[in-house]
């Protein structure tokens, strides 16, 4: 089945891909003459850039605006398509049959260099459920060039229990006709409408009851539209808006709806938001449980705007937020960190490839972050069992009484759990303690720490456990390390393994104190060797 092409004429702002290509897909910004060419050219604006070979302009004479300098084209008529229509794509991804070319190309090599072929066990089987479209449940058909919903009285007949159906890179623009389709399937609840270009009239739209899961990335939508839609999505649980550029969020309290009261994951990845005062009004979301932040421009997290308490009558903001995710935004500081201790559910938090969590940015180690988080489960998609977290505190309130012993304002201040850990753990003012305890107790001030080699010169060499105090620098135990594992001509350095981390961190500062830097009892540290 091929898609439609003809030589009709191409209306402005028509979505079409290219004729040998659905996955090439883009918007007619112009169809008429170009100077020094004959006849007529259709101006296309591709999606991708790198599709097209100029910005709409050609030899000096501007025809249209194209995204960028390498995103559009003048193409013939024949050589686009208008697409097809939602049946067809059926058609063509579940009851074509394979050619035999097709089957020839499945194969694997034998040990003497030739074809084997390959026969699916169970195709014909597979082939045949999937052609009847009254079994279907799911339904992928992207990027098919679909152009057409072509909804008609009978579809629910054809499509009875389809559930999910999946229509990304698709030609589709038209809401009344999506809204017409969902009518049409009464079991669908998951609809997936990724890189359409979404048209802005949401007006129109019926309401969809039964659609739970929506997922509209790289559609183009702005949150006013989406301020629209939601309207029509009562039963909403799942909204995707991933790369709409959005940066600013209306709010979502009314007393005349109910603004997203069943929504559970609000993904909003790879959008434009930059402060966080807009996130806030999301806040009363009653059962928000999800949301997706990453790839954002976030810089700041608190808990109220221009000193007014976010919440309303008192309430928690986020009452039911379990999981944030805030990875490869722009936070520094560990006042943010603490902030995220008033969302009273909040227990899984990804923080990575923010600076605050990467120590060659100035940012902490992960055992810093999983003490200073009341109740955090998960950390940076790691789990953070018991263990670690009994561990991670101890080390910290050891850290901290290493710098900044009898400073309690200055203590209060920077460090808000501190002293209730402090006392969770017994610990002791352990300088206070050995000062006053003298040399008898020296050994109670000495850490066990593993030493393991890992640098590609230093050969394989054995494990070393020692015990040293926990006042000698990194680069003393640099200069010990030399000495433990006989590294002759070889500059060491040292880093830090740590329970639920994916990459060690690098002990850089040689004035700081093993307890400085968070270094306890049963820490594990690799020798690797300068570069």
């Amino acid at each position: 089945m091929k898609a439609e092409s003809s030589n009709e004429s191409f209306i402005i702002g028509q979505r079409v891909h290219s004729l040998n290509d659905s996955r090439r897909v883009g918007t007619v910004k112009y169809v008429g003459d170009v100077e020094g060419y004959s006849g007529t050219w259709i101006g296309v604006d591709w999606g991708q850039d790198g599709d097209g070979k100029h910005n709409g302009s050609v030899n000096g004479v501007f025809y249209f605006n194209g995204r960028s300098q390498s995103s559009a084209s003048f193409v013939r008529s024949q050589n686009l398509s208008r697409g097809i229509t939602l049946l067809q794509a059926l058609e063509l991804r579940y009851r074509t049959i394979s050619t035999k070319d097709e089957e020839d190309e499945m194969y694997v090599l034998s040990a003497g260099n030739r074809r084997v072929s390959i026969q699916l066990l169970g195709g014909d089987k597979i082939q045949d459920k999937l052609s009847r479209f009254e079994e279907l449940t799911s339904a992928s058909l992207s990027y098919l060039g679909v152009s057409s919903l072509g909804v008609s009285s009978d579809l629910g007949s054809i499509l009875p229990n389809l559930k999910l159906l999946d229509l990304t890179g698709n030609l589709i623009s038209d809401w009344e006709e999506i809204g017409a389709l969902c009518e049409q399937l009464p079991a669908l609840t998951t609809l997936n409408l990724s890189c359409n270009s979404l048209s802005s009239d949401i007006k129109s739209l019926p309401e969809l009851k039964n659609i739970r899961v929506l997922v509209l990335n790289n559609s183009g939508l702005s949150w006013t539209q989406v301020e629209i839609l939601r309207r029509s999505l009562p039963g909403i649980e799942e909204l995707h808006l991933m790369g709409n550029m959005i940066s600013t969020i209306t709010s979502t309290s009314s007393s005349d709806d109910q603004a997203f009261n069943s929504l559970r994951l609000l993904n909003l990845d790879d959008n434009c938001i930059s402060d966080w005062s807009e996130v806030l009004k999301l806040s009363q979301l009653p059962c928000l449980e999800q949301l997706y932040l990453n790839k954002n421009m976030l810089s700041r997290i608190f808990q109220s705007v221009n000193g007014t308490e976010s919440s309303e009558k008192g309430s928690d903001p986020f009452p039911s937020l379990s999981c944030l995710l805030l990875g490869a935004n722009n936070i520094g500081d560990l006042a943010s960190v603490d902030a995220l201790n008033g969302f009273p559910q909040l227990l899984d938090i990804r923080l990575s490839e923010n600076p605050i969590s990467d120590p060659v940015r100035g940012g902490v180690p992960r055992f810093v972050l999983v003490a200073r988080l009341t109740k955090v489960q998960v950390l940076n998609g790691s789990e953070v069992r018991a263990r670690e977290k009994k561990d991670s505190e101890i080390r910290y309130v050891r850290m901290v009484m290493s710098k900044l012993n009898d400073k309690s304002g200055e203590i209060e201040l920077l460090h808000p759990r501190f002293y209730e850990l402090k006392k969770l753990h017994g610990i002791e003012d352990e300088r206070a303690s050995a000062e006053n305890s003298g040399p008898k107790n020296i050994a109670s001030g000495l850490i066990s720490i593993t030493l393991k080699c890992v640098g590609p010169s230093m050969g394989e060499k054995p494990h070393l456990t020692k015990k040293l105090p926990g006042s000698i620098t990194v680069g003393k135990l640099k200069i010990l390390s030399e000495n433990f594992f006989k590294l002759k001509s070889i500059k060491p350095r040292l880093f830090l393994q740590e329970e639920g981390s994916p990459f060690p961190t690098a002990l850089d500062d040689e004035t700081a104190t093993l307890l400085d830097v968070g270094i306890c009892d049963g820490s594990t540290l690799l020798v690797d060797e300068e570069s």
